[in-house]
């Protein structure tokens, strides 16, 4: 199995990069991972090898939000600039360039079925992108082939459990250091889990109404965007540490009845916490055989 690096440029120009093993196979999984993470897990690396046995290709990369905080390169017009990126800085809206242009990558190389996967913001970010691109009727979703989703989050309410009762006192500092124009200026380090900007916080807690459809909590709620999937789905969560508020049993019986995707795999994994450590090959298993 040969894994080479790979250069990819996101759909508005923000030059990104990350390692594909390349076979004559046209099936391959796209990983998207999460808030500060990078390409370098042993998750990533276990599914890589489990589908490599399997005949599908794996491309995982560094999207705009890996690490803190960092400049990535953005060509406009053939003009180079840098940008600020990071989780510190990050738009998760954002994350649609970066997914599609892992896809456009795709498809240049040759491949005709493509699995979108993402990890935790990762997850926010495919399923984003994908509800974005039916709404255009974009022609690359003829690619998408299935949609694997690991422990999606419902950011807007994990923030409000994580300040538990100084939510409000954070998000009305947020606001007024809007209004003082101090948009990248830092929140005070137990407002986050991660040290993170006005402006990304805000997006979180203040303007998240376009990704804002992992609404676990509410019971009346009806994953609209989830629902409107119409490929094959995949979803997991652990039962350790995990982000959720939930009993994972519990959480998995509700979506299994509020999904209605006949194609659909929900369930979590025993003893997994949100980064699948230790679990990585059980996983890895479980996503293989869905897509076969």
């Amino acid at each position: 199995m040969k894994v080479e690096l790979i250069d990819i440029k996101a759909s508005d120009g923000v030059i990104l990069n990350g390692f594909i093993n390349r076979t004559n196979s046209e099936k391959i999984i796209i990983s998207t991972h999460g808030m500060g993470s990078d390409c370098f897990k042993n998750r990533d690396r276990k599914i890589l090898e489990a589908a490599s046995k399997a005949g599908i290709d794996y491309l995982v990369y560094n999207n705009r939000g890996s690490y803190l905080m960092r400049a990535v390169k953005k060509i406009t017009d053939g003009k180079k600039d840098k940008i600020l990126a990071g989780t510190s800085y990050e738009d998760v809206e954002d994350g649609y360039y970066d997914v599609k242009g892992a896809i456009q990558t795709a498809i240049e190389l040759g491949y005709k079925e493509i699995y979108l996967q993402g990890h935790s913001l990762g997850s926010t970010k495919t399923v984003y992108t994908y509800t974005k691109l039916k709404k255009e009727n974009d022609p690359i979703l003829k690619y998408i082939k299935g949609i694997i989703l690991l422990s999606l989050v419902d950011i807007p309410r994990a923030l409000q459990v994580f300040c538990e009762g100084n939510y409000d006192d954070y998000k009305k500092y947020a606001e007024s250091k809007e209004k003082e124009g101090k948009l990248l200026e830092f929140m005070p380090p137990q407002a986050f889990i991660q040290p993170v900007s006005i402006k990304t916080y805000l997006k979180y807690i203040k303007y998240y109404e376009n990704f804002d459809f992992a609404r676990y909590h509410d019971s009346e709620y009806s994953f609209e965007e989830l629902n409107n999937i119409s490929v094959p789905l995949f979803m997991r969560w652990g039962n350790v540490y995990e982000m959720i508020e939930q009993d994972p049993k519990k959480l998995v019986d509700m979506m299994n009845e509020k999904i209605q995707n006949d194609k659909k795999d929900i369930n979590y994994i025993d003893g997994a916490n949100h980064s699948y450590e230790g679990k990585e090959e059980i996983l890895a298993k479980a996503i293989i055989d869905f897509l076969k």
